[in-house]
């Protein structure tokens, strides 16, 4: 199982480098202005070829009309931006922002489980899980 969240965040840091292709804008200019400008980064980042697969992926939140939901994707993985931030600038609840960012990452890893394809870094983001010994 394929920790989703350690996968975005290394997409995140390969997007802000070379540059996602799924064609997302800010929808409010007061974000364009509070968003770092893209550039290189010291994050994890992702081979191309993963990179492709996942913003493929991403892209299909805008596919099926799940515009908030890539927002939120962009705006914490891609431009690094803290879920309390994004809760004060939309003015709602962390607890929402999370929610909604949950839906998001399962969504987006399902689009990959979906095309059966193997990531590269798949070795480094299985998700280990602890078993109680008796």
């Amino acid at each position: 199982m394929r920790d989703i969240q350690l996968v975005l965040e290394r997409w995140g840091a390969w997007a802000a480098c070379e540059g996602s292709q799924v064609g997302w804008s800010p929808t409010s200019p007061m974000f364009r202005s509070l968003l770092p400008q893209e550039g290189k980064s010291s994050r994890n980042s992702c081979s191309d070829s993963d990179g492709i697969i996942i913003d493929t992926a991403v892209g299909m939140l805008k596919k099926t009309d799940r515009h908030d939901e890539l927002e939120l994707v962009m705006l914490h993985y891609m431009f690094d931006v803290s879920k309390s931030t994004i809760s004060r600038w939309k003015k709602c609840s962390e607890g929402k922002v999370r929610q909604q960012l949950m839906i998001a990452e399962t969504f987006i890893d399902a689009c990959i489980i979906m095309t059966g394809v193997q990531l590269e870094m798949d070795d480094w983001t299985r998700k280990t899980i602890l078993r109680k010994s008796a």
